[in-house]
């Protein structure tokens, strides 16, 4: 018996609008690029390379079935007894508790719905089913439905995701005649009633929602209406595409919010099925290309506290832009077929997800943050700050995320597996499951995954079939990986590329295996002051944490503990990593235990790493006493005696240190000269200290994000005398930015930091003044200062004098003398407003 085996590029499938003959013996089965057991796309839509199968469709089993009944018995089950949004009197259904009529209770039913039917558990489909039940006889006779007291059209629109899952688990008549009233009624009152602020950053969400129906019914006004929602909506294909997060919204924080941002990468995509136009097939990698240098993290996550707020280690991820992030990869990888938005999604579920969520999720944290060495109460410097925003519990932060968080999991359980355009199989995400799917001309087969993936190699795939039956099985092959192998009952297959999806075309029978071998190495990436981050395959790993739970507000619901807690480290964490940093898997001894029921639990993780380590007893807390302070500039010098550390999973803990320093001989300073030129997507020299910073086409952006003062600093630079020159708009009255120059121990907060300031002030002055984390004025000097104005202002500072020059530089604006900083880096600073431009940045020795 022959088969044939295809690799496929990443983004690109050939058998779209192709006809493929696969000959196996004497049968010759025709790939067409349209799926003829599941709903695809009908025309004039984009043909999508890979078909959603129904909800239900696909059981969990192994450690991520743990996930899915420790939700149940946790945060999910019990949300309807902790929360009063989610009670008997909430507004969706039919009551008038306070805050039950906008986002909350919809958030709920998406993620219950899936939980409930992928764990095919009759109770929580009952919970499910009253609000459905309501939701659905809320209708008006127009086509609005849900609480009258708010007619919003963002709340509808996860509701509406609800009800499409539901009716692919039930198929529930009431559904298809509900959306339609609807989507009509929304058809004729968007013109009265356009969309606004939440709704024009997420209109990719009810647009998911109409393209479905849209494949179900036919109905040409459904088209009609996915273009007025485009028209009304941020056009995020040219945000991601051109990266103007920040520099095209300079006072609007709607497209830069990184929920939002989460969100729209699905925009493009979704919209793609409708335009088939490129600029929005390639919007979503383009919008990872660009956001990476400044905004990502570790574990492939976009930082937000709330608007995007650069990679340092101190800043924290929102978990729902976790949960929204991953949603939106499935989504994107259903249709552009790119095997790299999978990567991603793993590297979020595996480390992002479980590292938000104690581990028997009875506690969320609203932000998790890479080098988090402990959970205290009180406030971080983030840009919405709250003093319970790292603290695990069950009302951590603000209230989206406690009821936004429970479609984490059961979302990525549906789409492991999705059907193909060419009547196959794909296996777009991996983790222990069963699916249950038709392929071929209708032929019933289960295919079960057997693995401990990520915290194994080797991924097991069993076919069960009643009658042998052609069809392409594909596979996602990691990136990461270097020398995959895949084996068809034990015969090793040629050509698997990482980076692709990997098609395997032959006649099944019952009991075929096909297993992947994926050898995971481990691989350094650099962060903050040269810190390293330690990766090994999909996972991320920090510095292992003794954790000291502290109770500080007790919460007991129907007998289950869901207390909030601070979290406090009993051991040091101030480690320097002994690297060998051309070939680091030398550096380390990789320990296997044995697999545990749930390996997020972090002293049954069965994946741990050794390395050698130094402390750094100079590096500690930062001024706030909350979080550490940035890793010391790397590599660095430690007097201290080595030592063996542990590293574990990131998900297996919930305060860590992921972001190491790197001990060695330390790196001679910039001393002479330093000019950025700012071009797009340059990587950022630059140490940012609060706001959202982005450097495009010879401007550096800095958006406060309602921060008092943000700073950035060169920290690699080391000036004593010297000319500084650069080119300020401030774009807000009664705001001022500038100059920092012999700056030293510089931190989050407007004055943490030691060294001078020079200022320009929209209300009229020229400020000069020093900090040594407190604030002192020098002189002050009267002066025009107009707003988005750009304005050239020099230092020259020799010795005690500091001149200060203002647009003419023959005459300064103003002079002073003073001795209490010699020499440190050079930096820009904002203080008040919102956004301020810095071009044209140079700065040399005297």
């Amino acid at each position: 018996m022959k088969y044939q085996n295809n690799h496929f590029k990443k983004g690109t499938f050939q058998l779209q609008n192709l006809l493929l003959i696969v000959m196996l013996g004497t049968f010759i089965i025709p790939l067409t690029a349209q799926n003829s057991n599941y709903i695809s796309n009908k025309e004039p839509l984009v043909s999508t390379p890979f078909i959603a199968l129904p909800l239900g469709a696909i059981q969990s089993k192994g450690w991520l079935e743990t996930q899915l009944k420790l939700q149940k018995e946790g945060l999910t089950g019990n949300s309807e007894i902790i929360y009063s949004e989610l009670g008997s009197n909430s507004a969706w259904l039919g009551g008038n508790a306070p805050d039950s009529n906008w986002e909350r209770p919809p958030y709920y039913v998406k993620g219950l719905i899936g939980l409930a039917y992928t764990l095919n558990d009759n109770e929580l489909k009952s919970k499910a089913q009253k609000w459905i039940d309501w939701t659905l006889n809320s209708q008006q006779k127009n086509g609005s439905f849900g609480p009258e007291t708010n007619n919003d059209w963002w709340p509808r629109m996860p509701m509406l995701t609800a009800l499409a899952d539901y009716y692919e688990a039930t198929n529930d008549v009431r559904v298809i005649p509900f959306l339609t009233h609807y989507f009509h009624y929304q058809y004729e009152a968007l013109d009265k009633q356009p969309l606004v602020e939440w709704a024009k950053t997420r209109a990719a969400d009810n647009v998911d929602v109409i393209i479905w129906l849209y494949n179900r019914t036919g109905d040409a006004f459904l088209l009609d209406l996915v273009d007025k929602i485009k028209s009304q909506a941020y056009d995020f294909t040219d945000i991601f595409t051109n990266n103007t997060f920040i520099s095209g919204f300079t006072n609007n924080f709607l497209p830069k919010h990184s929920v939002n941002v989460a969100q729209a990468y699905k925009y493009a995509p979704v919209f793609y099925q409708k335009s088939n136009d490129a600029k929005d097939k390639d919007a979503f990698l383009k919008g990872v290309k660009n956001l990476k240098p400044y905004h990502t993290q570790i574990t492939g996550m976009e930082s937000g506290t709330e608007m995007l707020s650069g990679n340092a280690s101190i800043q924290g991820v929102e978990l729902c832009a976790t949960v929204e992030r991953m949603f939106s990869n499935e989504i994107a990888t259903r249709i552009l077929g790119e095997a790299s938005i999978g990567d991603e999604l793993e590297k979020i579920a595996f480390n992002q997800l479980p590292g938000t969520l104690s581990d028997d999720i009875h506690q969320h944290q609203y932000y998790s943050v890479p080098n988090q060495v402990q959970s205290k109460k009180g406030g971080n410097q983030f840009a919405q700050d709250y003093d319970s925003g790292i603290l695990p519990g069950p009302y951590s932060g603000f209230a989206c995320c406690r009821f936004n968080l429970h479609m984490g999991w059961p979302k990525y359980v549906q789409y492991t597996w999705m059907a193909t355009s060419d009547n196959g199989l794909v296996a777009t995400a991996f983790a222990p499951s069963v699916v249950h799917a038709k392929v071929a001309n209708g032929e019933n087969i289960t295919i079960t995954e057997e693995t401990n993936y990520p915290f194994e190699e080797q991924i097991r795939f069993t076919i069960s079939t009643k009658n042998e039956v052609i069809f392409p099985l594909k596979l996602r092959i990691p990136a990461w990986c270097s020398k995959p192998i895949i084996k068809v009952n034990g015969v090793v297959q040629k050509k698997v590329i990482a980076g692709t999806y990997y098609s395997i075309s032959r006649k099944w029978k019952n009991g075929d295996s096909v297993t992947l071998n994926l050898p995971m190495e481990i691989k350094i990436s650099n962060w903050v002051h040269n810190s390293v981050g330690v990766e090994r395959g999909p996972l991320v790993y920090s510095l292992q944490m003794d954790e000291n739970w502290k109770q500080i507000n007790k919460h007991i619901f129907d007998g289950k503990d869901f207390s909030e807690f601070e979290v406090f480290p009993k051991n040091a964490w101030n480690y320097g990593l002994l690297l060998d940093t051309k070939n680091p898997n030398k550096s380390f001894k990789v320990v296997k235990s044995a697999m545990p029921e749930n390996p997020f639990e972090q002293d049954k993780t069965p994946i741990h790493l050794k390395i050698g380590a130094k402390k750094i007893p100079s590096w500690g807390l930062d001024a706030n006493g909350i979080h550490a302070s940035e890793p010391p500039l790397s590599p660095l010098l430690s007097n201290e005696p080595e030592e063996e550390i542990t590293l574990v999973p990131f998900g297996a803990e919930r305060i860590r240190l992921t972001y190491f320093p790197v001990i060695g001989k330390p790196k001679a300073r910039i001393t002479h000269a330093f000019k950025d030129d700012f071009k797009t997507n340059e990587a950022n020299n630059w140490v940012n200290f609060g706001g959202s910073w982005q450097q495009q086409n010879g401007k550096y952006y800095a958006h406060s994000s309602g921060i008092k003062g943000i700073k950035s600093i060169v920290t690699s630079t080391e000036f004593s005398d010297l000319t500084f020159d650069a080119t300020i708009s401030i774009l807000d009255d009664n705001a001022q930015a500038g100059i920092l120059f012999r700056i030293n121990n510089a931190s989050d907060g407007a004055d943490i930091y030691q060294g001078y300031y020079v200022g320009l002030n929209t209300n009229g002055q020229i400020i000069l003044g020093k900090s040594n984390n407190s604030w002192t004025q020098i002189k002050v000097a009267d002066a025009i200062i107009k707003k988005a104005t750009p304005y050239h202002i020099k230092v020259v500072a020799k010795g005690l004098t500091i001149k200060i020059y203002v647009d003419d530089m023959n005459i300064p604006k103003l002079e002073a003398t003073d001795n209490s900083f010699q020499s440190g880096s050079v930096g820009l600073r904002g203080f008040g407003g919102e956004t301020i431009i810095f071009e044209n940045v140079s700065v040399k020795k005297l």
